[in-house]
């Protein structure tokens, strides 16, 4: 019978890799519920993957035969340090550059580390360890940063938003950069250029990165600047 496979194991990684399949399910809804990239499938089969690329390794390392004519040295954990490396691309893939130079995809990218790193954990047996981090992480990215969006220093709790306007003349573009100052608002960057349009008529773009500190919604604000008369068109972006 010695043609059978070992399964004295088989309890073990079957434990293991449901352990990391769960806590990777946590991550991967949270992903989901707010429509990013990579949502449960993409989770749990990283954290899955890398679970059993651990065991392997951890194993391998155990199993191998000393030979007295070649000196055999083995890192159980050499393989699980080259899974950190290869997620590197996944992460890569989903860090975007948006049209208004805004990186989006950062913290998505982070947790597809993450599930790399749970599936490592619990490969290794640190089940304990994998299910405190994925509550930490979740309450930081879940909880902390509402939070801090309410009774943080007011810097924390401004939003960002991408203003584009279009006016008639240059005495047009001061009265929108006073509007703005005047109505509290911070003015991160600016970008103004000729448009010249079909009859040769040349209006001028002003192209801005605000920061707001305000309840009111991205629509009430289009609508703010929108009743202003010196403003001819008006396109608003939350970032």
């Amino acid at each position: 019978m010695d043609w059978l496979p070992d399964l004295s194991g088989s309890a073990e990684i079957t434990f293991k890799l449901t352990i990391a399949a769960l806590l990777s399910l946590i991550i991967g809804i949270e992903r989901e519920l707010k429509k990013k990239p990579v949502g449960l499938k993409t989770s749990i089969v990283i954290a899955t993957f890398s679970c059993l690329l651990t065991y392997i390794s951890i194993e391998s390392a155990y199993k191998a035969h000393s030979n007295e004519s070649i000196n055999i040295t083995m890192d159980p954990l050499r393989l699980a340090a080259q899974i950190v490396s290869g997620i590197g691309f996944l992460g890569a893939g989903v860090i975007l550059r948006r049209g208004n130079d805004s990186i989006t995809g950062l913290t998505t990218a982070a947790m597809i580390w993450g599930a790399g790193g749970i599936g490592i954990a619990v490969g290794a047996g640190f089940y304990f360890e994998a299910a405190l981090t994925v509550c930490i992480v979740l309450i930081g990215i879940e909880i902390i940063p509402p939070l801090m969006a309410k009774i943080g220093p007011k810097r924390l709790r401004s939003k960002e938003l991408s203003l584009i306007v279009i006016v008639s003349n240059t005495e047009n573009i001061a009265k929108v950069y006073d509007f703005l100052q005047a109505s509290g608002l911070y003015i991160e960057s600016i970008r103004i250029k000729d448009v010249v349009l079909d009859n040769n008529i040349v209006k001028h773009e002003i192209d801005m990165r605000l920061s707001i500190v305000t309840k009111k919604n991205t629509v009430e604000f289009y609508n703010t600047i929108k009743k202003q008369k010196f403003i001819e068109t008006v396109e608003v972006e939350s970032i």
